[in-house]
């Protein structure tokens, strides 16, 4: 008995004879993506020269300039039906001199340094720095209970990611909002800075970096990470006696810049109209090489394309390959994005992004417009005896975003789902290299997502 038999009996005893060729034929086909994939993929020789040549592209720098022509290029020679640019004015932000911090009043140790690094879109302190004592918070909520008391103080932000959550996407979902928002709440009660706890739950001497947003009316002030080993240590000389700190950073924002997306597709034969959109995010953080985060992702929807290419496969539907810029500290590539599809008219049937990874595939979550989204997420969930075998499931969910926006389209959105336990280790951190993305994942990533555009695009939703 053949595997596809077996599959058969499984899942289908009853299954008439045109439903069984047509199983049998997606069945076969799905394995020959694997196939290839496994072999004649080149996503992770394209990882290696995005970051290993090019490296850390925070919007607006000169690496993500070289990122966008280099990736351009690539898609350029799949002989594709199009490629082009598509502009957005993205926010220039500059890291400066290496950041300080350093405890200068410890009693048991005498002055201790941090590792530290400023958070996307951090004012800088000044070239002197600033020097306060430190006032330990959890949460935000804790941040308001001070009020007051928080004047002229340095805030520390110490959320953990929450260890016992099996999908660590859920927990730094919960802990993110210190990073985010921790700096303007701290400013409205006249606070000079922030430390806060890297988001990862690992205990270990490398700090995240990452966003942080001034709101409207408040003084924007300091906000830099610090490594979750040194998070513990602070905490626990705050609760033997009072603790100052130093810190300086020299971060600036440089105003808005001329960036672009990154576009190629290939034209559907019967429904051109009806678009599946694969995509990652370009841009990374400046600290490391950005190859989970989001290399993997780009490179994995530009081998959906080339995987078309070598197998001969001429879409339905016209898949297209979106390469968004200022993903991290804007959305400027997809506002840009959303904008200039909807004033077209276009209808996305489907949008898969990858941005958690180049990790082994779990599967895909979805999402979508209240309207329409449980009838077709039925639909999906009939293909499941198809992609099982290869461990891939389905689940309600987020999706991405950069096609986040694309929901009032009413087509599905999907979150390509890697192994999430590892990601953050790496995320926003120097060391996200390509020496810590495994080939073989990565390729399986290329196939799973690549078996789901084939699904999508031959029974349509």
């Amino acid at each position: 008995m053949n595997r596809f038999t077996f599959l058969f009996l499984l899942f289908f005893p009853v299954l008439g004879v045109a439903q069984e060729n047509a199983f049998a034929e997606d069945a076969f086909f799905i394995r020959k993506i694997y196939d290839e994939a496994l072999t004649r993929s080149r996503c992770y020789d394209w990882l290696n020269f995005l970051a290993r040549r090019i490296g850390g592209r925070l919007a607006g720098s000169p690496q993500s300039a070289a990122a966008v022509e280099y990736t351009r290029r690539l898609l350029d020679s799949l002989q594709l039906d199009s490629v082009w640019l598509q502009p957005c004015m993205v926010p220039y932000w500059v890291r400066g001199d290496k950041e300080q911090v350093r405890i200068v009043n410890s009693q048991k140790m005498g002055t201790i340094e941090l590792n530290a690094l400023a958070l996307g879109n951090s004012v800088g302190t000044g070239p002197m720095g600033l020097t306060a004592d430190v006032v330990e918070v959890k949460n935000l909520d804790q941040v308001d209970s001070l009020g007051e008391a928080l004047r002229n103080k340095i805030v520390f932000f110490n959320g953990p990611m929450d260890p016992t959550q099996i999908n660590t996407f859920n927990a730094y979902g919960k802990a993110a909002g210190q990073r985010v928002w921790g700096a303007s709440r701290a400013s409205r009660y006249g606070a000079l800075g922030v430390l806060v706890r890297s988001l990862t739950t690992r205990l270990d001497d490398i700090p995240h970096t990452g966003s942080t947003v001034y709101e409207d009316g408040v003084t924007p002030i300091p906000a830099l990470a610090i490594s979750t080993r040194d998070a513990e240590l602070l905490s626990r000389l705050l609760r033997e006696h009072p603790v100052r700190v130093f810190m300086r950073n020299t971060s600036q924002s440089l105003g808005e810049v001329p960036s672009f997306n990154v576009i190629g597709e290939i034209k559907g034969s019967e429904f051109p109209d009806e678009i599946i959109l694969v995509g990652g995010h370009l841009d990374s953080w400046d600290v490391g090489a950005g190859a989970h985060d989001d290399g993997a992702g780009c490179v994995q929807a530009i081998d959906i394309l080339h995987l078309a290419r070598l197998m001969g496969y001429q879409p339905k539907r016209t898949i297209r390959c979106v390469l968004f810029m200022n993903e991290e500290n804007g959305l400027r590539g997809a506002r840009a994005y959303w904008k200039w599809s909807d004033e077209k008219g276009e209808f996305h049937m489907a949008a898969i992004e990858s941005d958690r990874g180049g990790f082994t595939p779990r599967g895909f979550t979805a999402d979508g417009h209240e309207e329409v989204f449980n009838e077709k997420f039925r639909k999906v969930i009939d293909w499941l005896p198809l992609l099982e075998p290869y461990g891939l499931n389905f689940r309600k969910g987020g999706s991405g975003a950069d096609i986040s926006g694309l929901k009032s389209q009413k087509g599905l959105l999907f979150g390509f789902e890697p192994d999430s336990q590892r990601y953050f280790d790496y995320h926003h951190t120097p060391i996200d290299g390509v020496d810590v993305v495994n080939k073989r994942e990565l390729e399986l990533g290329a196939a799973a997502i690549m078996s789901l555009v084939y699904l999508l695009d031959k029974y349509g939703i």
